[in-house]
């Protein structure tokens, strides 16, 4: 349902279009992300505003919207929350921010905002920076591939330097390398058994393909190997991995084993300059910093309770002096 109701940017222009022209609504901001279709309006009739944009949606996939609203002031903590990452589906997380700071940009641009929507994204903004700076709400990895490189970075000193080898075409070992290319990992080798799956990964990411016969020839040059074969048994054992090293000449190896079963031999972590994680610790390390989130989430929502008192405050004083300086001019 959620996927008929997103918006492709080319269509937002035209639906603030249609928004703007509703009676007595001023001002609109249109967020739509993967998780998320939103509309924050400024009106002076709330529920006739919010009938009339449930009928434009219903209108434009032709079925009824399935809709909540929120009026002032849980519209206001709402927006709060979401720009701090509190109301996404991974805790915390920091993309929200800047897709929020799109969208309102967007409609500022447009003309589509003033006075009301203005003050109240730009107050968002500032609290989601005090949420982030005063709590461990963003802190540590919550995703394998968010796990991958924040080990990656303890272990080599610039990621920009490095060379990614992938073993196995995977959607997991996929993620993982992007979430390292993201980084500055700029050289990939990509290895399969099937030789066609590994030149289709290594054209998405990049990279170049090799034939599985000739990955431990790439293996010295390589400082971040991500395995994820469906092979019965182990593919790299200790005794194989301590010959390759002794070619790498102690260089450290960051191995990501992805498998399961296993691709790499558990006992080839013990290895000098051998970092070998595979995907019960990463996911341990995840659940780890999610944990940590979840505790914070009472100071966060405490933090954004009042800031929503303070800016709901501001609005009121600012609305009885107008009115005060509306009847003292006439």
């Amino acid at each position: 349902m959620r996927e008929r109701f997103a918006l492709p940017p080319h269509e937002m222009e035209i639906l603030l279009h249609q928004i703007h022209q509703i009676d007595g609504l001023h001002e609109a901001v249109i967020l739509s992300t993967c998780n998320r279709v939103e509309f924050y309006v400024a009106t002076i009739c709330p529920r006739l505003s919010g009938e009339r944009i449930q009928n434009i949606l219903s209108d434009r996939v032709g079925c009824k919207a399935p809709f909540y609203h929120h009026a002032m002031p849980f519209s206001v903590r709402h927006l709060f929350r979401v720009a701090s990452g509190l109301d996404s589906m991974i805790l915390g997380e920091t993309e929200v921010l800047g897709q929020v700071k799109r969208a309102y940009d967007k409609a500022l641009r447009r003309g589509s905002t003033s006075r009301h929507l203005n003050k109240l994204f730009q107050y968002a903004f500032r609290v989601a920076k005090t949420v982030r700076s005063e709590t461990r709400i963003t802190r540590g990895p919550t995703s394998i591939g968010a796990a991958v490189v924040e080990l990656a970075e303890k272990i080599f000193d610039d990621l920009e330097k490095c060379r990614i080898m992938i073993l196995g075409a995977g959607e997991t070992s996929k993620r993982t390398a992007r979430s390292l290319i993201s980084r500055g990992v700029q050289s990939t080798f990509v290895s399969n058994r099937t030789y066609e799956r590994a030149a289709r990964l290594a054209a998405e990411v990049g990279g170049e393909a090799l034939h599985f016969a000739q990955w431990q020839n790439a293996f010295p040059d390589v400082d971040i190997l991500i395995s994820s074969t469906s092979a019965p048994y182990p593919i790299l054992t200790s005794e194989q991995l301590s010959l390759l090293m002794k070619k790498r000449r102690e260089r450290p190896v960051f191995i990501i084993d992805l498998a399961v079963p296993r691709d790499v031999e558990a006992s080839a972590s013990n290895l000098d300059s051998v970092f070998l994680y595979d995907i019960d610790s990463l996911q341990d390390i995840a659940q780890q910093s999610i944990n940590i989130r979840h505790c914070e989430l009472e100071c966060c929502e405490a933090l954004i309770e009042e800031h929503v008192r303070g800016f709901v405050a501001r609005l009121q004083h600012r609305s009885t002096w107008e009115n005060s300086h509306r009847l003292l001019s006439v």
